[in-house]
């Protein structure tokens, strides 16, 4: 039996994981889509980057939105005038990548710059769900 990372969330000290993962593994060919391809950048515990190659693709072809914790990123591209290339090897096809983001993790913002969409992503924390002190009477 061939066990995965997402097998290690069937110790008993994870609890209440069972749902978000049944759902990963029910969507692995959604996570291992390698176009376009992609970055994903760890700046530090709270704070990442991903980073998709779009050549091509203006802002208006490009969507980014949220669907509970997960990121979907769409391109769509806008049928160009007929073109007659002797040689084409920057791919124009549409796309559609999922991420799944983890609790409290929210989109700051993207970008597009220079044929590459940067999307930043940071955990935000409720001051009620912050760790904090007991005092023991």
């Amino acid at each position: 039996m061939v066990k995965t990372a997402l097998d290690l969330f069937n110790d008993p000290f994870f609890i209440g994981f069972g749902k978000d993962i049944q759902r990963m593994k029910d969507n692995t060919e959604i996570f291992s889509t390698n176009y376009p391809p992609h970055n994903l950048i760890k700046i530090n515990e709270d704070n990442y980057v991903i980073e998709l190659a779009v050549a091509g693709f203006s802002k208006e072809e490009i969507d980014v939105s949220l669907h509970g914790n997960q990121l979907d990123i769409h391109g769509l591209k806008i049928d160009e005038e007929e073109t007659s290339f002797v040689h084409k090897g920057i791919a124009s096809r549409s796309f559609r990548k999922f991420f799944a983001l983890g609790e409290y993790m929210e989109v700051a913002g993207a970008s597009l710059r220079d044929g590459l969409l940067k999307v930043k992503i940071e955990r935000i924390v409720p001051e009620e769900k912050k760790p904090k002190t007991i005092e023991i009477q």
